[in-house]
């Protein structure tokens, strides 16, 4: 009988693991074969895993290119050396405008500073396909920008945007539901002076309607921070993209317009809103969540918080306006009583 003889043991090959640990891999190909398909949350979280990971994962290289394919906009000269002045360039400037911001508490202590401009950079996806990109630059210390209300418009009153979207005129609810299910928007303002930078979008829309006239589509992005008035004091960052139909039945772009609106529906002025732009941008939290969900959510709440404080103020005003009734016919009677039985 012949005995089985034992076969050598293998050497590992050049993608084993001796340790078990990733580490081990050469950095060659872990920053050029995995690292670059990574998204920018799970390319932050496999920084945490190790001082090689860390090092890899934070190559500003890698954060640029997750920058520009998730925004177009920052492409653009004029944003891109802006983030180069970031702590951490294009990883700093992820992690300021990526996730949702959650800004509850303003702070009377808290400092603006005079910058000089603002920066905006949008972009519009429909089913996950750039249809709109542009950057807006607007000057912040002019007497026009600190009085006026604070608007933003990327289009011109004659100007619009052809897309390839089929607008279906016969089907109201459909095509507001579909517009509602995949448009998504982007609005990254950006302070220079800060070397901050926040998403004043919700990420998808938070309304959706439709004009039973014109038949124009409008359709809401909102962020709801914590106003300047005191602690149950909120604003509403809205951004408005105003969609119609052109000839062949396709849609087209014809606003896309941000403000910001108080619990009390006044616009807040440049200065106010310069204000609780800097502390949110400044103090805000960044969470991670379902911004179609959540960001909806916190939208509803607010609209029902205005709800209840205009009732209260409508009651209020009923009550104020009955004692004035009151006192005056107590007047009128004391009045001619005393002219009666003087």
């Amino acid at each position: 009988m012949v005995a089985l003889s034992t076969p050598p043991p293998q050497q590992p090959s050049s993608t084993t693991t001796q340790d078990g640990t990733i580490s081990t891999l050469h950095p060659d190909i872990l920053q050029t074969h995995i690292l670059t398909l990574l998204d920018g949350p799970t390319l932050a979280a496999s920084a945490c895993a190790s001082s090689e990971l860390y090092a890899l994962s934070t190559e500003d290289k890698l954060w640029r290119n997750i920058c520009t394919s998730s925004w177009p906009s920052t492409n653009d000269p004029t944003v891109s050396s802006i983030i180069s002045t970031f702590s951490s360039g294009y990883r700093s400037f992820f992690s300021d405008s990526y996730p949702l911001l959650h800004h509850h508490h303003h702070s009377s202590s808290f400092l603006t500073t005079s910058t000089e401009y603002l920066v905006s950079a949008v972009d519009i996806y429909y089913k996950d396909v750039p249809i709109f990109s542009k950057v807006e630059k607007n000057e912040t210390l002019t007497d026009w920008f600190r009085c006026s209300p604070f608007r933003v418009d990327l289009l011109e009153p004659k100007e619009f945007v052809q897309t390839s979207i089929q607008y279906q005129t016969g089907e109201k609810d459909s095509f507001v539901k579909q517009l509602e299910e995949n448009m998504t928007l982007s609005w990254i303002l950006i302070d220079p002076k800060r070397r901050r930078a926040m998403n004043l979008s919700s990420g998808r829309p938070v309304s959706v309607q439709k004009h039973w006239l014109t038949g124009e589509v409008v359709v809401k992005f909102a962020t709801i921070m914590a106003g300047d008035g005191g602690e149950k004091e909120f604003v509403e960052c809205g951004v408005m993209v105003c969609c119609g139909e052109k000839e062949g039945g396709e849609m087209e772009v014809r606003e896309i317009s941000v403000g910001m609106e108080d619990m009390e529906g006044r616009n807040l002025t440049g200065r106010e809103s310069l204000v609780v732009l800097q502390e949110a941008m400044e103090r805000g939290e960044r969470r991670k969540g379902k911004c179609g969900t959540e960001g909806k959510g916190r939208y509803e709440e607010f609209v029902e918080r205005k709800r209840e404080r205009k009732e209260r103020k409508q009651k209020m005003e009923k009550v104020l306006d009955m004692v004035c009734i009151v006192t005056g016919i107590t007047i009128f009677v004391s009045s001619w009583s005393f002219i009666l039985f003087r």
